[in-house]
């Protein structure tokens, strides 16, 4: 990973930042119920940058997006709503802005005294923020001296606030995402050696350019979910009724070829958990090795012989990247071999012997759910952004902020 620039170089590149408009981009896409945010996680993760460029004395104007309003507005994702939430977290005032350029945000600014923050209006509001029309970006630019991106779960997307801003005026990574890119540096970028991946998930379809870039990367690939049975069913396993996409049993084989070819040695489940229906009913639950499933039943986690062995495994390495759950863990007793291998995973790290990154939605919550999530080296909570840099793709976001 190339070398960026952070918030460590700002006022030696700007010198005193006191008045100056800081346009940072950060992540206010949240769950909301009932109009009221359910989740602050992604406030608490960018409040270090607003509060350290606020300290600083810059005026802080905040971009960010709020749903797919498709270039229209929409009262129901205005980010008026979430001015409150973000109030609560940073324990300061924050005004809100209809607008995110002309001269509505130009009153704003100067409304605005050293230290203020402000959150624009939802950037998506504009057909101009997805185009990452040059017009647009350069409108938005006109307010501000700096740009700072904060908003990693947003690096995927080549849009006006997440990648054309950083075109046209002095760029910088927040503390969140100069965090997220040193935390993926050390885990594939520039990792310590043995290297383990755990890839797990209802389907390959949707992980198959991860599978592909990681096989090359590193040393043991750990298939883990419904995928595993697809994997299984290309090496002539009979699943039974088991998810699986039979039709892509041949790709599965290829990538299998290609980690042979690579050095890397894939794990799958050679004990598994089955049942007869996708319940926690005891008289159709049943262990056995992978070759004794039954026509008529379904795997459904891994048996824990598999589980204790896969934790041997990770005994061994020294980096681990986890994206997706071993089995079906939101029914118990199905996420057995989810937690069982990541409480492992856990007390590896917390004894100094592995550095672990974990990454996606279903991945955070089972990690959350075996209650370890506090014990991995880093956790990202970005989806997409996180994927895409697990395929070994280029993030616009975060190329365009090299040094």
């Amino acid at each position: 990973m190339s070398a960026f620039k952070t918030l460590d170089t700002l006022e030696s590149d700007l010198g005193d930042v006191t008045g100056k408009v800081a346009l940072v981009r950060v992540d206010l896409n949240l769950p909301m119920k009932d109009g009221l945010v359910t989740d602050e996680t992604r406030i608490r993760a960018c409040a270090p940058t607003i509060l350290e460029l606020a300290g600083k004395g810059a005026k802080v104007l905040l971009l960010a997006h709020f749903g797919r309003p498709k270039g229209e507005r929409s009262s129901t994702m205005s980010l008026s709503m979430v001015v409150g939430a973000v109030e609560r977290v940073l324990g300061k005032e924050v005004m809100f802005v209809p607008e995110v350029a002309g001269p509505v945000v130009a009153q704003s600014v100067g409304i605005l005294r050293a230290g203020d923050i402000a959150i624009l209006e939802n950037t998506r509001f504009w057909k101009g923020e997805e185009k990452n029309d040059a017009d647009f970006v350069k409108a938005i630019a006109e307010n501000g001296d700096f740009y700072v991106n904060d908003a990693f779960s947003a690096a995927h997307r080549a849009h006006a606030t997440t990648e054309g801003l950083a075109r046209v005026l002095p760029a910088y990574a927040g503390r969140s995402m100069q965090a997220e890119l040193e935390a993926l540096d050390k885990a594939l970028g520039a990792p310590e050696k043995p290297v383990a991946a755990v890839v797990g998930g209802a389907k390959v379809s949707s992980k198959l350019d991860v599978l592909k870039h990681l096989v090359g990367q590193v040393d043991h690939l750990i298939i883990g979910g419904g995928m595993a049975n697809t994997f299984l069913a290309a090496k002539g396993v009979d699943v039974g009724k088991s998810l699986c996409e039979h039709d892509l049993t041949g790709t599965a084989n290829e990538i299998l070829e290609a980690a042979d070819t690579s050095g890397c040695t894939v794990h799958l489940p050679y004990e598994v958990v089955v049942s007869k229906e996708f319940a926690a009913n005891p008289a159709s639950l049943r262990t056995c090795n992978v070759h004794e499933v039954a026509s008529d039943e379904m795997i459904l986690d891994v048996g824990p012989l598999a589980v204790e062995a896969l934790g041997d495994v990770l005994k061994t390495c020294r980096t681990l990247v986890w994206n997706g759950p071993m089995g079906a863990f939101e029914t118990v007793p199905f996420d057995a071999a989810t937690v069982a291998l990541a409480r492992t995973a856990a007390a590896l790290t917390v004894e100094g012997s592995l550095i672990s990154v974990a990454g996606g939605g279903d991945t955070v919550a089972a990690l959350n759910h075996a209650g370890v999530a506090q014990d991995f080296s880093y956790i990202s909570t970005a989806g997409g952004a996180f994927l895409e840099w697990m395929e070994g793709k280029e993030l616009p976001g975060v190329a365009v902020l090299e040094a």
